[in-house]
């Protein structure tokens, strides 16, 4: 390093996942009950960097429900565990989406505004940890041997809110459908307990703006290309990426694309749609000087997402909806 610089540290607090719109509501709350059902459930599992010991792995579920009252409400859970010390990052969310503003002929062009509001809970168990003074230098290391290591405090709970905003195209026969959203999470600046002995750090705020269109090229075959950016803090991810989706009759559809988030990955997806589930599952290959560190083991995510209805559909195009 030359005399006089500095590093900077550039870190994102939050989980992130390839296949971010399979938990819509993590991205941006205004999401929920963007879909053409009653309610929607959804899964995905990510595991990354597979060898080292204890490596990353995060999963998510979520559950949205559309009202007959210009309101959509929601739930999503997330939890993530990494490291030799059972670090355990879990946050608990409940969504409100308004949805009366539409305009256009059929009120098919539509916003919605909506609120977060949750917890989010941090620990670790210094039981799975080593310390220096655990070492004998006649005997080795030994875990049963008692540490003076003191800890203010081995978990956090805090109370966090977020909100955001949408407009999409839901015109159904049209050959290209925009859609896109902003959000800001941690709006309350939560304590981060763990950033800091004296807890006077508070978790950056993560803005997110995401967009995208659809285009119909045919009866059989939709190509949408898609981006993503987000900052939290001093750090950046920015992601573009394009899905096609292969109609083989009226309940099954292909799924393939591939993502590209800048200075890291490149992501490979594959997918399958029947009647009203979808099981997708990606690979990220790291592109960056990260990949050598973790002996070229990448990122795994697999998710399925199921809507159902309480009533018959009508036997019309389909609606469009914002999937990214």
């Amino acid at each position: 390093m030359l005399a006089g610089s500095v590093n900077v540290l550039r870190a994102q607090v939050d989980p992130h996942f390839t296949q971010y719109y399979v938990h819509p509501a993590w991205l941006n709350p205004a999401l929920t009950g963007a879909f053409d059902g009653d309610y929607r459930a959804a899964a995905i599992y990510r595991n990354q960097w597979s060898s080292i010991a204890s490596a990353f792995s995060t999963t998510g579920v979520s559950l949205d429900l559309t009202t007959p009252r210009s309101l959509n409400v929601g739930v999503n859970i997330l939890n993530q565990r990494a490291g030799d010390g059972g670090y355990n990052y879990t946050t608990a969310y409940g969504n409100a989406a308004f949805t009366a503003i539409r305009f256009g002929a059929a009120g098919q062009h539509r916003i919605s505004l909506a609120l977060q509001a949750g917890l989010i809970q941090r620990r670790f168990n210094t039981s799975k940890l080593s310390f220096g003074d655990q070492w004998n230098p006649v005997t080795g290391y030994n875990s049963a041997n008692a540490t003076r290591e003191v800890f203010g405090r081995t978990s956090s709970t805090v109370f966090d809110a977020g909100a955001g905003m949408l407009y999409f195209d839901a015109s159904p026969g049209k050959k290209a459908n925009l859609f896109g959203g902003f959000a800001v999470s941690h709006l309350t600046r939560p304590d981060d307990s763990f950033a800091s002995s004296d807890g006077k750090v508070n978790m950056p705020m993560r803005y997110t703006l995401h967009a995208g269109v659809r285009l119909g090229i045919n009866d059989n075959l939709a190509l949408t290309p898609h981006g993503l950016f987000l900052r939290q803090g001093k750090a950046e991810e920015k992601m573009i990426g394009a899905y096609a989706q292969l109609r083989a009759n009226a309940n099954t559809s292909l799924l393939l694309g591939a993502n590209f988030r800048i200075q890291d990955a490149v992501a490979v997806q594959a997918g399958y749609s029947f009647d009203n589930m979808v099981l997708s599952a990606s690979y990220d290959i790291n592109v960056s000087d990260l990949g050598k560190m973790v002996h070229g083991v990448n990122s795994f995510e697999i998710s399925l997402a199921f809507t159902g209805r309480k009533k018959a559909k009508t036997p019309e195009v389909d609606f469009v909806c914002p999937r990214l």
